[in-house]
């Protein structure tokens, strides 16, 4: 006979943490005489419920129902927004218990509702769980559990999240089924990690079993789920909620049996089970319970020895010390000082007649014929093993600097004292370790040698790994052709660097303006808030490589738009040449006036005329989009010469009219001021 109980069954976090504050809130109002509720069963397990109904936690289905003034409880399930605003009328107070996990799916559908999408819940309409999630949406969500219902959601933008115990399956097939329609989707599997392992192991150990048996409430969810999975591979499957309804005949006809239990379903109740079935394979119960006879005639013959860890039952409590009895011939004592107390404690205060209790031995007789116990020195041993497993799963723990030192500063963790470096005590440069005196820092274990008792700590080391995760968590976020904002840090001679949220790109010079800059403050300052395209990312190197000037088209591409022939521009003189002068229009786009369209007399030297920096007023004469060239003329701005003045003109100047108008032609056709460095390089 061979009984496996598969791996993550019984209780998850979130059960646990629901019954502990339930517990811990019923003990701190037991005397104040305000009555105390849950809204629904606060787990799908009858057994628990009935406990805690018993110790005074009524169960409720509106918070209506409840005394104004008095305490709700809400349940790992999750409640809707609406119950936390009749509590709020009612002054209830609320201790909230909803599963964390629950908690970010309210939070993610409420903020896709305000964000446009329409909200898909995969899961059980009729569930808490689900009733609650939908209730953060103004409860417009669409619930499906087959595709059958996907196929009646008509919005086209939808949000989809998973009921937390739906199988994996269900899951990835309606979302798959949605991915074929022409809709945008975006999809959250908010499956919990643990429902997962424990369906996986669920199933595995079902398809190692000659019979299934699945412990869970009958309202469980996630227990029925298993079931369903469990039957799926093994037939013989069967859904208990405790021990009494356990098949035996059917059970002791098999040789391989597999146990599964819902995340509602207390340890206890699993252990019972596994007991009455053991029962049944017990082959000679007498030769057994004879050999545990003689175990237990062995073990109370036995002394501890020192060092040992032991466990026993307390049977005599004092403020003085407390005694108690090891199952064998000499009784343990606990003096007050081998206690780590807290304030005004007393030991009458934490243990009772009865409690169980762990120690480790200090002497097997202390003088009076009792053995010598300590709880501290077994405190501090376990505090050593957390030291040592935090250095070796690499950890942080919690550690108070308590003293400086030559060179850095004590802190300590629990009962252990450890060194921080001065160096180690921050990511920055520091000199003096004052403001760290009294803090609570988390640290990293970076060595241990615990026969020598030291352990060293790093706080530094901690600060870096978070640093990293928060910078990996921004390259995860980020995709080249995002848009992002970001703030201008510095200037180099050959770009900007760029703060987009954590990390630093480089906006290269070329990439600020369609146009030519010879350094970039000349279109940034430092502290600018800008929005960037990101061009290209290399994880390996950690760089980023920006874009601003994508934002805005290329001139060229949108020159009808902005241009006509005809049209009057106002522009600044960026460079003069000797057959004419550039005017920039705008970053990137330059157009041409030729000497002879500087003005209706002649002119030999530009410079004469114009200057660079100057504000002009230029006609277009011609925009040739072929070769990207614009040809200005200032004088068609001018007032035009009077007759008597044009006579006057001597008649060399109009031999020279007629050079100058050949020279347009000959001039260097150029769209902007890089391509006339070039030219007249070749020249």
């Amino acid at each position: 006979m061979k009984i496996t109980l598969a791996k993550h069954s019984g209780f998850c976090f979130g059960v646990k943490e629901a019954i502990k504050k339930a517990e811990q809130t019923i003990v701190e109002n037991k005397d104040n005489g305000l009555k105390i509720y849950s809204c629904g069963p606060l787990i799908h397990n009858k057994n628990v419920t009935d406990e805690l109904e018993a110790k005074g936690l009524s169960i409720i289905k509106d918070p209506d129902e409840a005394e104004e003034g008095s305490v709700v409880i809400v349940r790992s399930h999750g409640e809707p927004e609406r119950f936390y605003q009749k509590a709020e009328a009612r002054h209830i107070t609320v201790v909230d218990a909803t599963c964390p996990f629950v908690k970010k799916i309210q939070r993610l559908v409420s903020d896709a509702k305000n964000q446009g999408y329409h909200i898909v819940v995969i899961g059980d309409r009729n569930h808490p769980e689900v009733i609650g999630i939908n209730g953060w949406c103004d409860n417009m969500a669409s619930i499906v559990s087959s595709l059958e219902e996907a196929e009646t959601v008509n919005e086209d933008r939808l949000f989809i999240v998973a009921q937390t115990t739906i199988t994996t399956e269900l899951f990835q097939g309606i979302v798959s089924f949605f991915r074929t329609k022409n809709k945008e989707i975006v999809v959250h599997n908010t499956i919990c990690h643990a429902t997962e392992e424990r369906q996986k192991s669920c199933m595995e150990t079902a398809i190692d079993s000659d019979l299934m048996v699945i412990i869970g409430g009958i309202d469980s969810s996630n227990s029925k789920k298993l079931y369903e999975i469990a039957k799926k591979y093994c037939v013989n499957t069967y859904f208990i909620q405790n021990k009494e309804s356990l098949p035996l005949k059917e059970v002791e006809l098999c040789n391989k049996i597999g146990i599964a239990a819902g995340a509602s379903t207390p340890e206890r109740i699993i252990k019972e089970v596994i007991a009455t079935m053991s029962e049944l394979f017990t082959e000679n119960k007498k030769d057994s319970m004879m050999h545990d006879l003689m175990d237990e005639i062995e073990k109370s013959l036995r002394l501890p020895r020192s060092g040992e860890i032991v466990n026993g039952e307390v049977i005599q409590v004092s403020n003085r010390e407390i005694v108690v009895n090891l199952g064998c011939k000499k009784d343990g004592v606990i003096p007050r000082d081998e206690f780590t107390l807290e304030g005004d404690q007393e030991l009458t205060d934490l243990f009772k007649e009865g409690d169980e209790i762990q120690a480790k031995v200090l002497k097997t007789d202390d003088g009076d014929g009792n053995i010598l116990l300590s709880k501290k020195k077994l405190e501090v041993n376990e505090h050593w093993d957390e030291i040592n497993n935090a250095l070796e799963n690499k950890s942080p723990i919690n550690a108070k600097v308590v003293k400086q030192v030559n060179g850095g500063v004590i802190a300590v963790y629990k009962e252990v004292s450890g060194f921080i470096p001065l160096s180690q005590l921050s990511d920055k440069f520091i000199d003096k370790a004052d403001e760290f005196m009294g803090k609570i820092l988390p640290v990293r274990v970076t060595k241990v040698d615990q026969k020598k008792n030291k352990v060293v700590f790093s706080h530094k080391a901690f600060l870096s790994e978070e640093k990293q995760k928060k910078v990996q968590e921004i390259w995860d976020s980020l995709h080249v052709g995002d848009v992002v904002d970001g703030t201008v840090m510095r200037f180099t001679e050959y770009g900007a660097f760029v703060d987009i949220g954590g990390i630093d790109g480089l906006l290269h010079i070329s990439e600020i303006s369609w146009g030519k800059l010879k350094h970039p403050q000349e279109a940034l300052k430092i502290g600018e808030k800008v929005q960037v395209k990101i061009l290209s990312m290399n994880t390996e190197k950690g760089k980023i490589s920006l874009g601003l000037k994508q934002n805005r088209p290329e001139p060229w591409t949108v020159i009808d738009e902005n241009y006509q022939v005809g049209q009057t521009i106002s522009g600044k003189i960026v460079q003069i040449k000797d057959y004419g002068a550039f005017v920039e229009l705008e970053p990137g786009l330059d157009g041409l006036v030729h000497i002879s369209e500087i003005a209706y007399k002649r002119v030999t030297n530009i410079a004469d005329e114009i200057s660079v920096g100057q504000e002009v007023s230029a006609k277009i004469l011609e925009i040739d989009k072929d070769r990207k060239r614009i040809s200005l003329s200032i004088k068609e701005t001018l007032e035009p010469p009077t007759t008597s003045e044009a006579e006057a003109a001597p008649a060399e100047a109009v031999a020279e009219e007629a050079s100058a108008a050949e020279a347009i032609e000959e001039a260097p056709a150029v769209e902007s001021i890089e391509d006339a460095a070039v030219a007249e390089d070749q020249e």
